[in-house]
């Protein structure tokens, strides 16, 4: 009479621990797969190109023998901050529109971040002129090519 029957025992806290460890290994593949599988690499080529090399880009103006800069300084896609440096109190005093022109040109920049389409009054046309050429000028030192 033998039977070859076997009983086995099982704390139902070892049951209980082995299917929260299987179910947590379950998990952490899923997410292991999500972050680091095929799909990533497709949207990290997909994503734009910077516009722009960081830094301080600067530009020359020469007017009437008076030399000074302006100072563009652009994020890799954003333009942060335009403004004139060198600019000496009898330049100002000569040519008295160019700060109130750069302020005005400026701030439309600062929002569109493009220099399309820029409005300027009648009577800052050439000085307006001149500060968006030598932003311009300094933008383009600046492009990621």
């Amino acid at each position: 009479m033998s039977s070859k029957t076997k009983i086995i025992v099982l704390h139902m806290k070892e049951v209980v621990y082995t299917a929260v460890f299987l179910l947590l290994a379950i998990i952490l593949g899923i997410v292991l797969f999500f972050m680091f599988g095929p799909g990533q690499k497709k949207n990290s080529a997909d994503s734009p190109q910077s516009r722009y090399k960081p830094g301080v880009y600067t530009s020359s103006i020469e007017l009437n023998d008076n030399t000074f800069d302006l100072e563009v300084t652009v994020t890799s896609d954003r333009i942060q901050s335009i403004r004139l440096v060198n600019l000496s109190e009898s330049t100002s005093a000569m040519f008295p529109l160019m700060e109130p022109a750069l302020e005005s040109l400026s701030s439309q920049i600062y929002s569109t971040q493009s220099l399309e389409s820029i409005q300027y009054p009648d009577d800052q046309k050439y000085t307006s002129m001149v500060l968006l050429n030598a932003i311009e000028t300094a933008l383009k030192k600046a492009e990621n090519t």
